[in-house]
C-alpha cells in the first residue's frame, strides 16, 4: 500500500495524544517509538480502504463446472469501526457457478482478505462479500457466512471472552430453495 494514501504523522498525533491522555508517559524509553508503529499498523490493517477488491474476480477461462463450489474457514482479521479494536474468525464461501463462471480458490481468500482490512462491522463485510461475488462473477447463487468474536465484547463492556457472531447473506438459489441453502450449511458444518 502507498503510504501517500494514509498520513501516518496524523496517526501518529493522534496515539500520542491517545497515550497521554490515559496517563502514559510517551516519552518513557519503552513507550516512545509506539506511535509511529500503530501508525505503520493501521496502515498495513486498514489498507483495504485504498485497494479495490474487484481486481481479483478474473474468471478461470474455458471451464464449465456448474455445480456448488465452497471454500471455507478462510482466516480474517478487520478491526471494529465503532471502538478500532479488531474481530477475527472465518468466511466461508458457497457459489454455484453460471454458465462455467469460476474463479481461482485463492481469489475467494483475497477478496475477503482485502474487504477485511478496512474499519468494518461484521455485518456489511458479509454483504460486502455476496454482493461482489453475485455482481461481478454473476452465479446462479452464492453464499457467504462470518463467523467472528469481536475483542470489543470480550474484553471490554460485557467482558465476554469465546463468544462467537455468525452472520449471513445469501442470494439466488442459496435464497431461494432452502435445499440449496441446507447442502452448503452441512458442508461448512461438517469438520
Amino acid at each position: 500500500m502507498s503510504e501517500r494514501t494514509v498520513d501516518l504523522e496524523k496517526i501518529e498525533r493522534g496515539v500520542r495524544l491517545i497515550l497521554e491522555g490515559i496517563g502514559e508517559d510517551a516519552d518513557r524509553p519503552g513507550i516512545a517509538d509506539t506511535p509511529r508503529r500503530v501508525a505503520k499498523m493501521y496502515a498495513e490493517i486498514c489498507e483495504g480502504l485504498h485497494l479495490d477488491p474487484a481486481e481479483f474476480l478474473k474468471v478461470v477461462p474455458d471451464e464449465t463446472h456448474d455445480e456448488m463450489i465452497v471454500v471455507k474457514n478462510i482466516p480474517l482479521y478487520s478491526i471494529c469501526e465503532h471502538h478500532l479494536v479488531p474481530f477475527h474468525g472465518v468466511a466461508h464461501i458457497a457459489y454455484v457457478p453460471d454458465d462455467g463462471r469460476i474463479l481461482g480458490l485463492s481469489k475467494l481468500a483475497r477478496i475477503v482478505d482485502r474487504i477485511s482490512r478496512r474499519p468494518q462491522i461484521q455485518e456489511r463485510l458479509t454483504t460486502q462479500v455476496a454482493e461482489l461475488l453475485d455482481d461481478g462473477l454473476r452465479p446462479k447463487g452464492v453464499m457467504v457466512v462470518i463467523e467472528a468474536e469481536h475483542l470489543c465484547m470480550s474484553m471490554r463492556g460485557i467482558k465476554k471472552p469465546g463468544t462467537t457472531t455468525v452472520t449471513s447473506a445469501v442470494r439466488g438459489n442459496f435464497r431461494r430453495d432452502p435445499r440449496t441453502r441446507a447442502e452448503a450449511m452441512a458442508i461448512i458444518e461438517k469438520k
